[in-house]
């Protein structure tokens, strides 16, 4: 049985070891969790290719003691040329879920990169600059690493969508053959351009020699990206959401990510008054209550400068006590409306002032688009498939508007002063994940790594699946199974540790200043402490 790290000196937590270490390595030279965050962030961008890159996108929630979290919004809006016409004219009733038209959204991650690291300097006396940041992520990406069993597992999984996309070949294939578990992976390519942006400045990304780059690939390519996109974003410092659920505060991220729905989810949950956990009651109570909180989401968040209500309208007591006395304990509601999901990694840190990071970083499905920009290397995202083609749509397609996000990380206060970075990545289960989580650790009184550890439900889609039913690992009593059947749910048993559930992590600070941290036994993670 694995236990929870512990440490008294900071600690860092991440679906891949070395992007772990590479935190870790910041903080014992006296870096902040912020440096140590960017450290590990860039690294896990060379050793989980498949799942994020600097073509992607990310959210942070920075806490440090005594204020509330701060937000930062590095999510990439749509092409100017990217409207409705635009896909039709090329005979598409739905954007592609792979290829050039596909890339049709700026990525913020550098532009998250950047802010964060601004704020690390101007309000946590960072002093650590990119070169050293980058120490890590650049000799992994000129050195190689073994091909991790889920990026094996999906590159041969998704070859047939793939092979043919620009410079996808061209990276990930060796004689025709996708990388095995255990082949050495060298990024020569992405190396070179950490460096560059080390030595020129982040902002180069998008609007230096690296902008003019990369917009000359994607043109050539066949995206509606320009330059003059590039050079219009910026990311967005925002104030995260908040409820109170059981005592406790909780923040998420505001829309256009689904941060919305996990709080929603909680807040539901939490009035439906089940005491026990891992059993019938608890399992349907969560997925119960995912499908009210998921319908909310499903019709109103988008980008808010175009939602018809504020996300905080949603988090009325009024309409969470009218959500719960709509569950029936004994039936489910019939199911499915859902969006797809995507692929995605959370990480944690704290340092030894306490001060706490949960982040999180996407390239949408695995691979993203599938386009690798033959100069800089990098694989560019998809997340503008989540756009409708239909003028209808509270998602509608809008040159510059920015998509909706299942990604989001969150963070927790409890009363008895403990503060709590957690996350997960998987599409429609990162709320799912975080409310068992959270019910199982805070509300429950599980150990932290029992807490992630614990058997896991999926209600909806993720990893680019087309499955909306509820899967379910079978490590629950099959009593569960039988009353879950029973109740209505459509429900799939599947393996005992399977990655459709997700990589989770999470930290915990105790007022003594004790550090626990938890990783997912479903990645190659590790909590790394000092």
């Amino acid at each position: 049985m694995l236990q929870s790290r512990q440490s008294s000196h900071g600690m860092v937590v991440a679906p891949h070891h070395l992007a772990a270490q590479a935190g870790a390595r910041v903080l014992r030279e006296g870096g902040n969790a912020i440096e140590a965050m960017l450290a590990a962030a860039s690294t896990i961008a060379v050793v989980y290719p498949h799942m994020n890159s600097l073509g992607g996108d990310n959210f942070w929630l920075l806490h440090e003691p005594g204020s509330d979290p701060a937000g930062i919004d590095a999510c990439g809006a749509a092409a100017s040329a990217a409207n409705i016409d635009w896909y039709r004219s090329r005979g598409h009733a739905a954007i592609p879920g792979r290829g050039p038209q596909a890339a049709l959204t700026v990525a913020g991650a550098v532009s998250g990169w950047h802010a964060a690291h601004r704020h690390s300097t101007d309000k946590w006396g960072g002093t650590m600059s990119f070169d050293r940041l980058f120490e890590d992520a650049i000799f992994y990406a000129k050195q190689g690493v073994p091909a991790a069993a889920t990026l094996a597992n999906n590159a041969a999984g998704k070859l047939a969508e793939l092979v043919d996309q620009p410079g996808f070949a061209d990276t990930w294939l060796t004689d025709g053959k996708p990388p095995a578990l255990g082949d050495r992976i060298v990024q020569a390519r992405i190396a070179e351009t950490l460096g560059k942006l080390a030595a020129n400045g982040l902002d180069d990304f998008y609007r230096g020699d690296m902008a003019r780059s990369m917009a000359s690939d994607l043109a050539a390519a066949g995206s509606p990206l320009a330059l003059d996109d590039l050079n219009a974003h910026n990311c967005l410092a925002v104030k995260p959401l908040s409820l109170q659920v059981a005592g406790h505060k909780v923040y998420n991220m505001p829309p256009p990510t689904q941060g919305l729905a996990s709080l929603m989810l909680l807040g539901i949950y939490e009035r439906l008054g089940v005491g026990s956990v891992d059993d019938y009651a608890f399992v349907h109570a969560l997925v119960e209550s995912t499908k009210q909180a998921f319908r909310i989401r499903d019709r109103q968040v988008s980008d808010p400068a175009w939602m018809a209500k504020p996300a905080e309208s949603f988090l009325d007591a009024g309409l969470l006590d009218e959500l719960a006395a709509g569950i029936d304990p004994h039936n489910a509601i019939p199911w499915p409306d859902a969006a797809p999901g995507g692929d995605t990694v959370w990480l944690g840190a704290i340092d030894s002032s306490g001060r706490s990071v949960s982040f999180i970083q996407s390239i949408y499905w695995e691979f993203g688009s599938g386009v690798v920009l033959p100069e800089s290397g990098i694989v560019w995202q998809n997340r503008g498939t989540s756009f409708s083609l239909d003028e209808s749509h509270h998602n509608s397609l809008q040159p510059r508007r920015r998509p909706f996000h299942t990604i989001q990380p969150a963070f927790a206060e409890l009363e008895d002063g403990r503060v709590m970075p957690y996350g997960t990545m998987g599409g429609e289960g990162q709320p799912q994940t975080q409310a068992m989580m959270f019910a199982r650790y805070v509300m429950a009184g599980s150990g932290l790594q029992q807490a992630i550890t614990a058997p896991r439900w999926l209600l909806g889609r993720t990893w680019g699946s087309e499955q909306t039913n509820l899967r379910i690992e079978n490590r629950f009593d099959p009593a569960v199974f039988d009353a879950l059947r029973a109740a209505g749910h459509d429900l799939e048993v599947i393996g005992d540790f399977d990655e459709v559930m997700g990589h989770a992590g999470a930290l915990v600070r105790h007022p003594s200043g004790l550090i626990e941290g938890a990783f997912d036994p479903r990645s190659d993670g590790d909590a790394c402490g000092l």
